[in-house]
């Protein structure tokens, strides 16, 4: 008996639904029956059927204002469990035990997403007085540590097109507001190797990063450690926690194929 082809077994509804899926990406936040319709070269009825099972399920949702339809809270829930078994986050948890072991300071990390980084794991310091960020947040990348030297290594256009308004966002007074101040301070990072963030997003906490690195030299995401301020003084930055956290990012790049 010959064996079929996998694309026989292939079911016509299901990839439809995938398709539609698969819609809703770069900036593509909503989409209406409509334009699906159009893309999908599909009469709006099933359109319509397919969004109510995907909308059933919690993979699409509705925007009761605009009536048009976005993806659902399950989606993250699946992205989240592939970030789980990403490379990345099983060879770097047991080096963030072993970071806060040392230093008893929370550790992280996280990955950039379009202008903002994103936690992927983090591991608690026992001490009352903690910084815990949440893992699947986002935060932006130009006021966090662990987001500059993701960014640090950008061409000048690259950052122009990220960041395409020469004022940026303030968070607190010591957030870095204007584009050119920020590529100075990108070019430091560049040439120290890790990136620190002074009370730029929350007044009261610091925080230091480096890079995570793959097989390619390629960065593609950040180890961090943060704490308040008052812990985090600049004689024990430069004495214990930088040298920690540049080494804690090397372990987990060689786990990855880095070499130096």
């Amino acid at each position: 008996m010959a064996k079929k082809d996998k694309s026989e077994y292939i079911i016509q509804a299901v990839d439809h639904a995938l398709d539609l899926l698969e819609q809703f990406h770069d900036d593509v936040d909503e989409l209406g029956v409509t334009e699906l319709s159009k893309r999908l070269k599909l009469h709006k009825n099933n359109v319509f059927r397919l969004l109510a099972t995907l909308e059933s399920r919690g993979y699409i949702e509705q925007n009761r204002v605009t009536e048009n339809y976005r993806l659902g809270l399950k989606t993250l829930e699946l992205g989240q469990t592939f970030i789980r078994q990403m490379g990345i986050l099983r060879q770097s948890r047991p080096v963030l035990e072993s970071l806060v072991s040392q230093c008893n300071e929370t550790a992280y990390v996280a990955i950039l997403k379009e202008q903002s980084i994103v936690y992927l794991d983090v591991v608690e310091t026992d001490m009352t007085v903690r910084v815990v960020p949440r893992v699947g947040s986002r935060l932006p990348a130009y006021a966090t540590a662990a987001g500059k030297v993701q960014i640090a290594s950008l061409p000048d256009e690259e950052l122009d097109s990220f960041f395409p308004h020469k004022e940026l966002k303030g968070y607190t007074p010591n957030t870095i507001t204007d584009k050119d101040v920020l590529k100075k301070d990108l070019k430091q990072v560049v040439e120290q190797g890790y990136a620190i963030d002074n009370e730029e997003l929350d007044i009261g906490v610091r925080c230091v990063a480096a890079p995570i690195r793959d097989y390619t030299r390629r960065i593609i995401g950040a180890v961090s450690l943060s704490g308040p301020s008052m812990r985090f003084t600049d004689e024990r930055l430069d004495k214990e926690l930088v040298p920690l956290v540049k080494k804690a990012a090397d372990d987990i790049s060689m786990k990855l194929g880095y070499h130096k």
